[in-house]
């Protein structure tokens, strides 16, 4: 099959744009793809107290497009590129009333406008640029409407006509500007009745994610296992008898990392360099973490380490209840992010009982600028979580020798090989959401520590398979075939 013409729409992509993994995901699939001789080009929006436009390079292509949203809207946007790398193109669309005046990329009260102008502008720019895509992939609930839209108001577009729509979802928690559970029921959207008008207050109940996942040719998720866990009940978020009903368009497929940017050898925010065949080096960045946090400095105290966000969602309630029992082992625990502040602020009660033992960064921008020091110094990452599509933390912790204890659910049961003696495990998991189970799995992983050619070996395990992007943009070529396959059968 002739190379594909594929659009990727997502609301973040770094290193322009960044909150979480989905800036990861976009940037990385979209360079592996290109690298593999895909037209592949990149559409998000341009946050302007965000993005900065000298440093990236932007170029203005558009000016003051008007662009129809319904029948009695008409909103003006532009349009800026950038290349992300040598013939892989980033569009940036450009609206200051609703992406330019605030430093977060989400949480205004407007969100379903804001993305609803993203949709329609997204659309729109594909047909300016005469890019006669094969896929429009979308990623998660802020593109959702694109699936939709394309089916109904771009019907008849010369230009669109022929592209099959892929939505991913990279976490069906969010599925629209708010939280869908506090939706009053008369205003939940069946998904079925014509979008509200651009400047009618329904527009913050349509749910994006329940559109995409109704209209598109074909659904992703991040794992394998997510992709079983929401047609249930307990981790479908209200929308599994909908993703049931489209079971046979349903897959998953695990996310990768860019070995390239991400490479301990090279790494220039790390203290010092290594690789698996010079793991000792490791201690030396142990040792420079543990200044810049204020621990104790102990070469051989196991360092625990989290980056994720500090939520119920990455299993904060249970590390909470066992927090007070650790800091009786002979550890060292660090806790970077940003999230819950009841959570945070019980861990800093805790911290300041054991200011030796324990550190806890609870800022956002401070994660991103430690994260791979924390896991080039740190011996092991908690990844505890009640639900996890994908995590790309424990992969990332994998490639700088940071072993993950994690619990088997979505991306962390995929990608984590539960360690016993004798077998070729690369971390540790636990089964249930308890507390009592995530101390026995750390309980495991610190007496595992203790033999030091046994850790080692497991560390370099870790360090060796790949989860690159190689393989899961293969499986990503073979996911827009089905959708075009799926497309055309629909057609008929």
């Amino acid at each position: 099959m002739k190379k594909l013409k594929i659009v990727s729409i997502t609301s973040e992509v770094h290193p322009y744009s960044k909150t979480g993994g989905l800036a990861d995901v976009s940037r990385s699939l979209a360079k592996a793809l290109h690298r593999a001789g895909n037209d592949v080009i990149i559409i998000t929006p341009f946050y302007a107290k965000v993005i900065d436009r000298k440093k990236h390079k932007l170029e203005k292509i558009y000016s003051d497009v008007k662009l129809y949203i319904d029948k009695k809207n008409e909103v003006k946007v532009s349009y800026y590129r950038a290349e992300l790398l040598p013939g892989l193109k980033v569009y940036f669309i450009r609206n200051d009333k609703h992406f330019s005046r605030r430093k977060e990329l989400y949480g205004s009260g407007h969100e379903g406008a804001r993305f609803y102008l993203f949709n329609v502008a997204a659309l729109k720019l594909v047909s300016l640029l005469k890019f006669k895509a094969d896929v429009l992939h979308c990623h998660d609930w802020q593109t959702g409407l694109v699936p939709y839209l394309k089916n109904t108001r771009f019907k008849k577009s010369r230009t669109l006509a022929n592209a099959a729509t892929v939505f991913t979802i990279h976490n069906l928690v969010f599925q629209l500007g708010s939280n869908w559970w506090e939706i009053p029921p008369k205003y939940k959207d069946k998904g079925k009745k014509a979008l509200p008008l651009f400047n009618d207050p329904k527009i913050e109940y349509i749910n994006f994610a329940k559109r995409a996942i109704l209209s598109a040719d074909a659904i992703n998720t991040v794992s394998e296992t997510y992709a079983q866990e929401i047609l249930k009940r307990s981790f479908g978020q209200d929308l599994h008898r909908v993703l049931i009903n489209r079971e046979h368009k349903l897959f998953g497929v695990v996310n990768g990392i860019d070995y390239k940017d991400l490479n301990p050898k090279n790494d220039k925010t790390i203290y010092r360099n290594y690789d698996h065949k010079k793991i000792q080096r490791k201690k030396l960045n142990k040792k420079y973490i543990q200044k810049l946090f204020k621990l104790k400095v102990d070469q051989d105290v196991p360092i625990l380490c989290t980056t994720s966000r500090v939520t119920y969602q990455k299993g904060f309630e249970l590390i909470l209840e066992i927090v007070n029992r650790l800091m009786h082992f002979d550890i060292q625990l660090i806790i970077a992010g940003s999230g819950d502040k009841n959570f945070i602020s019980k861990l800093k009660k805790v911290a300041k009982k054991f200011p030796d033992k324990l550190a806890v960064i609870p800022s956002h921008e401070k994660t991103l600028k430690y994260e791979n020091q924390l896991y080039a110094g740190s011996d092991i990452i908690l990844l505890p979580s009640h639900h996890e599509p994908c995590g790309i933390n424990q992969m990332k912790a994998f490639r700088y020798g940071c072993v993950p204890v994690v619990r088997s659910t979505g991306g962390l049961n995929d990608t984590v090989i539960n360690f016993e003696p004798g077998n070729e495990g690369n971390g540790f998991k636990f089964k249930n959401y308890s507390s009592q189970e995530l101390l026995v799995a750390i309980t495991r992983a610190l007496e595992t520590y203790k033999y030091h050619k046994v850790w080692r070996d497991l560390v370099c395990r870790g360090m060796k398979p790949s989860f690159s992007w190689d393989v899961p943009g293969k499986e990503y070529i073979e996911l827009y075939k089905k959708a075009i396959k799926f497309k055309k059968q629909d057609e008929k």
